[in-house]
C-alpha cells in the first residue's frame, strides 16, 4: 500500500508515507502525515491530490483552542472551522485500524465514482 516513507525533520518531526498509485485511480495520488507523541497526541493528516484540487482529512489528540482533545477535521478541506469533537480509542494500533479503515472505503469511492 505503500510507495515511500520517510522521516521528516523539517518543522514538527513526522513520517511521511507516500502511498502506492495502483491503489488510486489515475491521477490522483495520495499521503500521510504522521505525528505521534510520547503522552499518545497524534495528528494523521491525509491527502490526496487531484488535477483540480486537493482532498484532505485530519484525525487529530492534542490540546487546542478550537476543540475538545481528540477532534477530526472532515474532508474535504479539513479546515479548523469544520472540526468535530470526537473520541479516539487510547490504544494507537486501534486509532491507526480506524483510520486504515476510513481510507479503505475512501479509495473504494473514488473507483466507484471514476
Amino acid at each position: 500500500m505503500t510507495e515511500s516513507a520517510e522521516i521528516v525533520e523539517e518543522g514538527n518531526l513526522h513520517l511521511r508515507v507516500e502511498l502506492s498509485r495502483e491503489y488510486y485511480p489515475e491521477a490522483v495520488s495520495a499521503r500521510l502525515e504522521i505525528r505521534w507523541y510520547r503522552n499518545d497526541d497524534f495528528t494523521i493528516h491525509y491527502q490526496e491530490e487531484h488535477p483540480d484540487g486537493v482532498w484532505k482529512c485530519r484525525w487529530d489528540r492534542h490540546p487546542n483552542t478550537h476543540n475538545s482533545r481528540d477532534h477530526f477535521h472532515p474532508p474535504p478541506a479539513a479546515s479548523r472551522t469544520d472540526a468535530e469533537d470526537t473520541q479516539w480509542p487510547p490504544d494507537h494500533r486501534d486509532v491507526s485500524r480506524l483510520v486504515f479503515d476510513r481510507l479503505e472505503d475512501r479509495i473504494e469511492t473514488l473507483w466507484e465514482h471514476r
